[in-house]
């Protein structure tokens, strides 16, 4: 640099102290791993409140990330399910219910039933997701979906996705319908 230069860049850096440390601020906040804890351990706990939709928590079955889900209600004819299974029935509705707690899972799973029954919607699809845990835990949401779809009225049976559909990560749920008054069918 000229002199002149050199002149000219101490004027303008005249007042500016020199940073003391080495790290930049991403301005990402830091986790906070006693927050992620407790938000954890919240989602697990079950709370006091009584239920009276019917779905029970008492015993869950434990399925595997990986596990296919099958069931089939008394009286559903094996054509029907094996069309079910193979998902040739087409679905009207859908479900995610991924990054949900359990009690917020349980409470869309109800209210999602109820109004494609309503809607005299003959099958749907559950994304529950496989949640394939690093602690070697079963997925919780899929073990209560497993567990919850056994105990609705309005299921007939249920059958694992396709693989375009969510494989082993989503359930095809064939419903009851309820004739509409004044329809023929």
């Amino acid at each position: 640099m000229q002199d002149d230069d050199l002149s000219l860049f101490k004027a303008q850096l005249q007042g500016v102290k020199p940073i003391k440390h080495d790290r930049a601020d991403t301005g990402k906040p830091k986790s906070d791993r006693a927050r992620l804890a407790t938000l954890r351990q919240a989602a697990t706990q079950r709370t006091d409140t009584l239920k009276v939709d019917g779905l029970s928590d008492q015993f869950v079955i434990d399925v595997g990330a990986e596990d296919p889900l099958y069931w089939a209600g008394n009286g559903v004819q094996d054509g029907q399910m094996r069309k079910l299974k193979l998902g040739q029935i087409p679905f009207d509705g859908s479900l995610d219910l991924h990054g949900m707690n359990v009690e917020k899972a349980r409470d869309t799973l109800w209210e999602f039933l109820a109004e494609a029954t309503k809607l005299e919607i003959r099958c749907v699809r559950v994304t529950h997701g496989k949640a394939v845990r690093t602690d070697g835990r079963k997925p919780m949401i899929k073990s209560h979906v497993n567990t919850w779809l056994r105990q609705h009225p309005q299921v007939l049976g249920f059958a694992s996705c396709v693989a375009k559909h969510g494989g082993t990560g989503a359930v095809y749920v064939m419903l009851k319908r309820t004739m509409m008054d004044g329809r023929d069918e």
